[in-house]
């Protein structure tokens, strides 16, 4: 395939078969969209999706900071019976704040960096598909060492509201549990501040980057691949249902409707999703612990235990399997907020566009 001078991902041709065609949407870069109108649909789009999402976040945050195992449910029904569905919702309000402006900012680096690698990629002779790939990785990556930036003193902050209010029997936290009481967010914000500085407000930064940077950029690449292979099965699909009525050998050209384009999509963020929630979950569990627990051995708690420490207290309460408590939310999370982020973010994107009657339907 020859480099051209504007990544165009719209066509996809099964080397299996010269005669079938499949003919993806137009792929929308940063150049085509209406910034303000991106920015201000985003804001309310994902918004919604956060709220709807957050309960699981909770509950993996329980889990993972709970000095011995418990099951998704039984973390689930002492918040619903002590403390009601607001119990589900502890941290909201900070995470919600954090996460639009952390939210334009990854979008922003990701579409400048996809759009400008896969453009260059293209031109020092990649074909498109493997342009797409690195791009989307190289993307995924840069996207969230900027978010970190903004989004790690909000997970702090937002971390230490969801373990608040569990001296109810049956859920035991980790002796290390910060045991600091906050009104709201911007209390929290001011006693953190108060007591460890900003570093405070950026504990955990050094492995939130390590956790999130290579999982973005797995999981985007990841992305790229499984659109390709599951658009390519349906061509596979078609082709073979068509061969029998096809006499004349000619080309079998697919254009999917919009529902059918969501759903590749949809299928395609949940593998890239289940994967990185797997491959990232021991590192995801240090970072939560690290967030929230304080260390009573230095200096009246007020120092953060290290990352060492951090896994030597994993190992204690529960082996190496205690890495993985609140896999099944994370797992959970990491599917249905991949599902959905992706649906919503392609369905932004198109709403975005300056020139609608541009796009392929």
């Amino acid at each position: 395939m020859k480099p051209k001078e504007n990544m165009n991902l719209s066509t996809i041709e099964d080397e299996s078969s010269s005669n079938q065609i499949v003919h993806k949407p137009e792929e929308i870069d940063w150049e085509m969209l209406d910034k303000t109108k991106f920015f201000f649909l985003g804001a309310g789009l994902f918004s919604g999706v956060s709220a709807t999402l957050y309960p699981v976040v909770v509950l993996k945050t329980r889990q993972q900071v709970s000095s011995s195992h418990l099951s998704s449910f039984k973390t689930a029904f002492p918040i619903l019976r002590f403390e009601g569905l607001r119990g589900l919702y502890r941290g909201f309000g900070t995470s919600l704040i954090g996460t639009i402006p952390a939210r334009a900012l990854y979008m922003t680096a990701l579409e400048i960096t996809k759009s400008n690698v896969g453009n260059s990629t293209v031109k020092l002779g990649f074909s498109e598909s493997a342009a797409a790939t690195i791009a989307n990785a190289t993307a995924g990556l840069t996207a969230s060492l900027a978010a970190q930036l903004v989004w790690t003193p909000i997970d702090v902050v937002s971390q230490r509201l969801m373990v608040q209010g569990n001296d109810y029997s049956k859920f035991k936290f980790s002796s290390s549990v910060n045991s600091c009481k906050y009104m709201n967010g911007i209390d929290a914000f001011r006693k953190i501040l108060r007591t460890d500085g900003p570093r405070g407000l950026y504990r955990g930064f050094g492995i939130s980057v390590m956790t999130y940077a290579p999982s973005n950029a797995v999981w985007w690449a990841s992305y790229s691949v499984s659109q390709r292979l599951v658009w390519g099965g349906i061509g596979s699909y078609v082709y073979r249902k068509d061969d029998d009525s096809n006499e004349n050998g000619c080309a079998i050209a697919l254009r999917p409707d919009s529902r059918t384009v969501m759903a590749v999509q949809g299928v395609s963020a949940a593998m890239a999703g289940g994967v990185s929630a797997l491959v990232t979950m021991p590192l995801d569990t240090i970072k939560t612990r690290l967030q929230v627990f304080d260390n009573s051995d230095d200096n009246n708690g007020r120092k953060g235990p290290t990352v060492g420490q951090t896994v030597r207290n994993l190992v204690r309460e529960g082996g190496w399997m205690a890495f993985y408590r609140g896999l099944g939310p994370r797992w959970a999370s990491m599917s249905m907020s991949a599902t959905t982020m992706i649906t919503t973010y392609e369905l932004l994107k198109r709403l975005s566009t300056k020139n609608q009657e541009d796009l392929i339907q």
